[in-house]
């Protein structure tokens, strides 16, 4: 971070501006973001929930139906079985205490290393306009448990699903102080057709996206 701030601070001093960024500056920028409008945007439809797992289904990701947080484990399991997998995987540290055991999966609430075949997550919100995933990383929330293993299981309640881009950000300004160090955007699994233009899917990441939807 010190180094972020050097290159930062040169920046600031070449602009004739003071190292420090002054409260004055932060709410000129607060209030440039509040008060610009928003360019044109396509329909989505009044249920967004609907056009979420149409687009996501669309993408190749595969979806779960659950009512509450104590199905997930069992949920999990049916997946794993269906897809021939085997019972094991890592998980963000808010789903560690879900009886896993009684479903015979082991469970380890740690990020993704690259043996790791199986990553459950949740996520911050979910977009309708494109079926996508909004991850933020952070201590309890790492990028790895989604970018790693060759299977992504996410778990999604249904009131984070919002229309476009635009909500989603707008959703991450009022619920944090500050921008996370990565966000990423997860729109169904890795894919690719650099060769001869024919898609394959996990060139650079899952090649299996599950959402579980609460």
């Amino acid at each position: 971070m010190s180094a972020r701030a050097n290159i930062l601070s040169r920046i600031r001093t070449r602009q004739g501006k003071a190292v420090t960024v002054r409260a004055s500056e932060r709410e000129a920028v607060a209030q440039y973001l509040a008060a610009h409008p928003q360019g044109p945007r396509p329909q989505t439809g009044n249920d967004a929930v609907a056009r979420f797992r149409e687009r996501a289904l669309g993408l190749s990701t595969t979806i779960g139906e659950l009512s509450s947080a104590g199905e997930i484990p069992a949920a999990v399991a049916r997946y794993l079985q269906s897809a021939g997998l085997a019972p094991a995987a890592v998980c963000w540290p808010q789903f560690a205490a879900l009886d896993w055991r009684a479903q015979g999966i082991a469970v380890e609430a740690r990020a993704a290393h690259g043996d790791d075949l199986v990553g459950i997550t949740g996520a911050f919100c979910a977009i309708a306009e494109t079926g996508t995933l909004m991850m933020c990383s952070g201590p309890d929330t790492p990028p790895a448990t989604s970018l790693l293993p060759e299977t992504h299981i996410a778990v999604l309640r249904r009131d984070r699903i919002v229309a476009g881009m635009e909500d989603a950000w707008a959703l991450l300004r009022s619920e944090s102080a500050g921008l996370p160090r990565a966000v990423n955007f997860i729109s169904g699994p890795s894919r690719t057709a650099d060769i001869e233009q024919t898609v394959t899917l996990g060139a650079h990441g899952p090649y299996r996206v599950h959402i579980l939807l609460l």
